[in-house]
């Protein structure tokens, strides 16, 4: 199997309608491995590192059962927040070597056909919808994947996943969101990250 982005947190969301408070209070993130800078929204807190290795095992098994076949995944998480019980903000990376792993947009692309796929296969009475585009951050394109779950009377959940090449990293940033105002939060600290040129 090709590699398996780290998305598995939205994978295993259980659906609820939870609006958390809003804070004002926003925590400034630097990453100096990939020279970017964020703003994430107050309200959303750190995940821990077991509750994250907890999230991945899930979202692993969610994979390896609809696919019978083993996940490898060499993700690094950079961070997790969440706000609520369904919403969160993921960056994370894994090495990507062109001349070994292929061309990485097709990558990019079967992997989110996979990952659609766990959607339909483990949520049957969900509606699934799913779009691909590009989106610029910041000077540079970042590949984006959006898939929305509808269940009715239940409410709805839409992840979003923009992931681009840094040399040979993969970086990834996913929100996986059930509170559109918090969906906007995100997007706009995001679309306003700065890399260092």
């Amino acid at each position: 199997m090709k590699k398996l982005f780290s998305l598995f947190p939205a994978i295993v969301i259980v659906f609820a309608a939870c609006k958390a408070p809003i804070k004002n209070n926003e925590t400034k993130f630097y990453s100096s491995e990939f020279k970017w800078t964020i703003s994430v929204p107050g309200g959303f807190t750190l995940v821990s590192k077991d509750k994250q290795a907890k999230m991945a095992r899930k979202g692993e098994e969610a994979l390896e059962k609809t696919y019978n076949n083993k996940v490898i995944n060499q993700a690094k998480n950079i961070f997790i927040f969440q706000n609520g019980r369904a919403n969160y903000f993921q960056a994370n990376y894994e090495p990507f070597d062109t001349s070994k792993d292929g061309n990485f947009i097709e990558n990019f692309h079967l992997v989110n056909n996979l990952i659609y796929g766990t959607f339909v296969a483990q949520m049957k009475d969900a509606q699934v919808d799913s779009s691909s585009s590009a989106q610029t951050v910041n000077g540079l394109t970042f590949q984006t994947f959006t898939v929305v779950v509808t269940i009715t009377n239940k409410g709805k959940m839409t992840l979003r996943e923009y992931s681009r090449l840094f040399d040979k990293k993969q970086f990834t940033v996913a929100m996986t969101t059930t509170d559109p105002m918090l969906e906007q939060q995100l997007l706009d600290s995001w679309l306003n990250s700065k890399f260092d040129k």
